[in-house]
C-alpha cells in the first residue's frame, strides 16, 4: 500500500512539473516550413531497346509486369526522393540498363535541364534500392544487356505548412 502512494505521488509530482514547463515556453518562434508536393506519372508501357541482328529476341521482364515495377518504383520514389532540393515539372526519361543477370546496373536520366543531376543522382539510388531482379531480355536463348526506357511525367507543386 506505502508503494502505491508512493508511486501515486512520483507520478503527481512529475505531471505539475510537466504542465508548467509547457506554460513557460515561448510562442514567439514561427517555424517556416516549405514542401514541394510531388505527383510522379509513370506511363506504360515500357520501350525495350531490341539488339540489332537478333531475329528471337525476347524482352526482359518483371515479376508481375510493368504495371508491378511501376507501382513498386512509385513506392520507393515517394520514400527516397528528396524533392525539397529541386522543383521538377515536365517529362523526362530514364534508361534503365539490365544486365545479363538481371540487375539494373545503370541509370541515365534526360533531358539534361538546370540542377538535374541531383535529381538524376536521387534516381539511381531510388532504382538500386529495389532489390527485386528482372528477367534479363535473351537472344537465341541466350541472357544479353538490354536497356528500358521508362517515360516520367512529374509536376511539383510548392506549399507552406
Amino acid at each position: 500500500m506505502k508503494n502505491l502512494i508512493l508511486l501515486l505521488a512520483f507520478f503527481a509530482f512529475n505531471i505539475s512539473f510537466a504542465q508548467d514547463d509547457l506554460e513557460q515556453r515561448d510562442d514567439s518562434f514561427i517555424i517556416e516550413n516549405n514542401k514541394n508536393l510531388l505527383k510522379i506519372d509513370i506511363q506504360e508501357p515500357f520501350l525495350q531497346v531490341a539488339l540489332k541482328d537478333c531475329k528471337d529476341f525476347k524482352a526482359a521482364g518483371f515479376e508481375g509486369g510493368a504495371a508491378s515495377y511501376k507501382e513498386l518504383l512509385k513506392k520507393y520514389m515517394f520514400t527516397y526522393l528528396n524533392s525539397d532540393y529541386y522543383t521538377l515539372t515536365g517529362e523526362f526519361t530514364f534508361t534503365l540498363t539490365i544486365d545479363a543477370a538481371g540487375k539494373v546496373t545503370d541509370v541515365e536520366g534526360s533531358p539534361k535541364v538546370l540542377n538535374s543531376e541531383v535529381f538524376f543522382d536521387d534516381m539511381q539510388y531510388v532504382v538500386r534500392r529495389i532489390k527485386k531482379n528482372w528477367s534479363p531480355a535473351t537472344c537465341k536463348n541466350q541472357p544479353v544487356k538490354t536497356e528500358m526506357k521508362l517515360k516520367m511525367n512529374f509536376s511539383s507543386v510548392s506549399a507552406d505548412f
